[in-house]
């Protein structure tokens, strides 16, 4: 982890309220697939979590929606050429062991940002299959990372593109005869929900990125403090994002 000045490069609206922010810090700085930064905006002195999508080089690129103040000065404001500070890399992230040959990924919302870095990572050595589910055609975004997958499925809630349903519902009635060797998924808590439940038995195992509210991003604050299938408790931030899905309460 370090706290880096970085250079805005770009950053553009890509779909409805969604922006993709590329900066430059200098020099590479090796950033695993699930991990995550965190963006000083104004002078507050609170940061915002944001997932890594990719990092090249010095050149690292994330994906956020329009939610708060923070997400809104930090579109309005921030423009290329202007500086940032980050702290970076955070978390934990993905790790898929050498025997596990396919993978599958499912994501949905602001969940598919993480994702991307796991297609990125893995595509090229594993046989990765995607499920990305989206509201609708116009939230539809980073459609040309997401192409790095063997087999890319999209879902939508209104049927507007691709599968008309969740990115979990696809990825059961893909998967009912040939499973994966393990699942990587990130979204909202019902659609993990759902995950859960539908791996129940399966015997593989499914890691989740958990979306918290966070303060620090390195586990001081306990703000983003979740509770454990076996009665702990851990920090989303540093003790995650990424958990197996039966370690914890979802």
């Amino acid at each position: 982890m370090r706290e880096v000045r970085a250079s805005v490069l770009e950053n553009v609206r890509i779909a409805e309220d969604i922006y993709s922010l590329t900066f430059s810090v200098g020099e590479e700085i090796p950033v695993r697939a699930g991990q995550f930064c965190m963006i000083g905006v104004g002078e507050k002195p609170l940061r915002r979590p944001i997932a890594v999508c990719k990092a090249e080089g010095g050149r690292v690129t994330v994906c956020y929606r329009l939610k708060g103040e923070g997400t809104r000065r930090l579109a309005s404001e921030y423009k290329a050429g202007e500086a940032l500070t980050v702290l970076l890399p955070l978390g934990n992230g993905f790790y898929v062991k050498e025997e596990e040959k396919k993978v599958a990924i499912v994501g949905g919302g602001v969940g598919i940002f993480p994702l991307i870095s796991a297609i990125r990572a893995y595509g090229c050595t594993k046989t990765v299959n995607s499920y990305m589910g989206f509201r609708n055609a116009g939230a539809l975004c980073m459609k040309h990372e997401m192409e790095r997958s063997n087999r890319l499925v999209f879902a939508s809630d209104d049927g507007s593109v691709g599968f008309h349903g969740t990115a979990v519902e696809a990825f059961v009635k893909d998967c009912e005869k040939d499973k994966p060797d393990v699942v990587l998924s990130c979204g909202p808590t019902p659609m993990l929900r759902a995950l859960k439940e539908a791996t129940k038995g399966w015997n593989i195992p499914v890691y989740v990125s958990l979306e918290e509210r966070m303060g620090c991003g390195i586990g001081a604050c306990l703000v983003c403090v979740c509770n454990k299938t076996d009665g702990a408790h851990a920090r989303v931030c540093k003790d995650g994002p990424v958990f197996e899905i039966n370690e914890v309460e979802i």
